[in-house]
């Protein structure tokens, strides 16, 4: 199987696609991210389905890039006979979601084999393929893939196989097209004009600004990500495109990562502003609040992409997993826990979206009185904290820092903004919040943060503390944290969540260092002033990237391998944010959206 690092990503703001470096399409869900794959190869075998095209053979390429700021892919062949090049992309959606792939001879001749195995349901269903005129319909229950090339296509082994020679300024298009098998036939875009139309929309895009300077490039990148990751009609962003890549080869964490996470918010949002996308900061504010509605005592800690609520979490037995990783899942229980730091994620993403000036005149205030007075009643209580432990529920010092930044943003939204409210009894709870935390959140033995109360165990998420304002960074309790957890809780200088063997987190196995984790440790020693430190780590993270700019949800330093699902978003915002930190100089908090003082609004 394909390395995690081995794969490209591309999309169309609805769904997404992993092709590996040998041209191999092994991942992509038709119509949404969350929607049953068609190729699944990546979590079993080529018989679950992929798209290989490349020379006869099967050959590693020998180099790949994006094109400019896009998220069309170029990937070359040198051959023994010639030079080829695959341009690979999704075209921005009409009616039906397309992939285009485009061969192109350079130099030479190069003989090249197109593969194409459907298998609908994530590999368990066979497709039914008939010619329907210059196209190939394949069509399984409601859907239908419609495949066009002007390529000779023959059937084999129950795939479409196209083997063809093509030479130098010759190209070769192919197109897949997915539509609804009731539905008339979809329309099938020009090739080249639809790649002319992606480069325009990757190129007006990008026109914002992002950092200056040798990040640039690894900023830029991120952005592109964040923004492929996002699901255009509501404004949600998944966190990862991928389901069950596992946090440990052979282990079973294994999780499906295609929907959208709460706490996301305020990193999403933060890394948006920062960037210039007003646009998509908006977009995911509206997604919020139209997710959150209703009764505050239901708030999830995630959604699907379009707010619905329910993700039953169910096993793929017919799917070995990557590399043997098993179970495979679908859906996630963890919707169902209660983590109580998301209400601090939501209040805080809220004021931050009030204080960039994108809020409007509606109803939210209200919403976020209501979502303020159910936590007044249940910040005491123990949760499942913000890495959803499937243990026994803890009083864990991150929830309860969240808790009191729910109370925080409040009374400034009431001070700042003028908004109504009962400012004094948020006062109170915000003070007596604080003190719950400095009395039963730091260790009397070491002086430092702890994972939860009575413990003595480290967590990554204590970095957090002086992002969102709870304490200065220069607070001796911060420093002797971010000390402890860089000296206590790293591998190879990567930061680790916590040591599953010391966490009871109800599951079996270990993982990798989170990425997400390391980019906090960035912001936590730029904060205490260890800024050499912090600029070291930043670039050491860098050079994780694959060699299209793209990180996972972990690393394994031992085997250097990426690990979990992919591409992150979580490791991608966090790459951001600490980018915009280190080149402003300053220790940035997430309650700031453009890196200055917070003002009056």
């Amino acid at each position: 199987m394909a390395k995690i690092e081995d794969y490209a990503l591309i999309g169309d703001l609805h769904t997404a696609a992993l092709v590996d470096r040998t041209g191999s399409i092994d991942w992509l869900c038709f119509p949404r991210f969350d929607s049953p794959a068609c190729f699944a190869a990546l979590l079993d075998t080529p018989d679950a389905g992929r798209w290989r095209l490349g020379p006869s053979g099967g050959a590693r390429s020998t180099r790949r890039r994006y094109r400019d700021r896009s998220l069309v892919l170029e990937t070359e062949w040198d051959t023994p006979d010639g030079t080829v090049r695959v341009t690979d992309f999704m075209p921005q959606r009409g009616n039906h979601p397309d992939v285009v792939r485009i061969v192109e001879g350079l130099e030479g001749e190069v003989r090249m084999t197109s593969e194409l195995t459907l298998r609908f349901d994530y590999g368990s269903i066979v497709p039914w393929v008939r010619r329907r005129g210059d196209e190939l319909e394949a069509v399984a229950g409601p859907d239908s893939v419609w495949f066009w090339t002007t390529a000779p296509v023959e059937g084999r082994d129950l795939s479409s196989v196209s083997d063809f020679v093509v030479r130098e300024g010759e190209r070769v298009p192919f197109v897949l097209t997915w539509g609804r098998s009731h539905e008339k036939v979809p329309h099938r875009p020009d090739p080249f004009h639809a790649l002319e139309d992606t480069l325009a929309f990757w190129s007006d895009w990008n026109r914002t600004e992002t950092v200056e300077g040798r990040w640039e490039e690894a900023v830029t990148r991120s952005l592109v990500v964040l923004k492929a990751m996002t699901y255009a009609p509501t404004g949600g962003i998944v966190a990862a495109v991928t389901t069950s890549l596992p946090e440990e080869l052979g282990g079973t964490r294994n999780w499906d990562y295609r929907y959208c996470w709460l706490r996301d918010a305020t990193y999403t949002l933060q890394a948006m502003l920062l960037s210039g996308h007003l646009e998509e900061a908006e977009a995911w504010r509206e997604w919020l609040l139209r997710t959150v509605a209703g009764d505050p005592g239901d708030l999830q800690i995630m959604y699907a992409l379009d707010g619905t609520r329910r993700l039953p979490e169910m096993e793929l037995p017919w799917l070995k997993g990557y590399e043997g990783s098993s179970p495979v899942r679908i859906g996630n229980e963890a919707a169902g826990q209660l983590q109580l730091d998301v209400w601090g994620e939501v209040l805080d993403s809220l004021f931050l979206a009030r204080q960039a000036g994108l809020e409007r005149q509606d109803d939210s205030w209200n919403l976020q009185k209501a979502l303020m007075h159910h936590l007044e009643a249940r910040w005491q209580e123990p949760d499942n904290g913000l890495w959803e432990m499937r243990g026994d529920r803890r009083h864990f010092t991150h929830s309860k820092v969240m808790a009191w930044v729910a109370a925080d943003r409040m009374v400034r939204s009431v001070e700042e903004f003028g908004l109504p409210g009962p400012v004094q009894r948020w006062r109170r709870v915000r003070e007596e919040i604080r003190a719950d935390v400095l009395a039963n959140g730091v260790s009397p033995t070491t002086g430092t943060f702890t994972q939860s109360y009575g413990s003595d165990n480290l967590d990554a998420s204590l970095l957090l503390i002086p992002r969102v304002g709870f304490l200065p960074f220069d607070d001796p309790r911060v420093v002797a944290t971010v000390e402890a957890v860089q000296r206590d809780l790293t591998e190879d200088g990567f930061v680790l969540r916590y040591r599953t063997e010391e966490s009871s987190d109800g599951l079996p196995g270990s993982e990798g260092v989170f990425l997400a984790c390391s980019f906090w440790m960035v912001d936590a020693l730029h904060g205490i002033g260890r800024t050499d430190e912090a600029r070291a780590l930043f670039d050491r993270l860098l050079s994780l990237r694959n060699d299209v700019g793209l990180l996972a949800e972990e690393y394994d330093p031992v085997s250097r391998r990426q690990l979990g699902n992919f591409p992150q978003a979580f490791s991608h915002f966090p790459l951001v944010v600490a980018a915009h930190h280190l080149t402003s100089g300053e220790g940035e908090r997430s309650d700031e959206a453009d890196g200055r003082e917070a003002h009056d609004g």
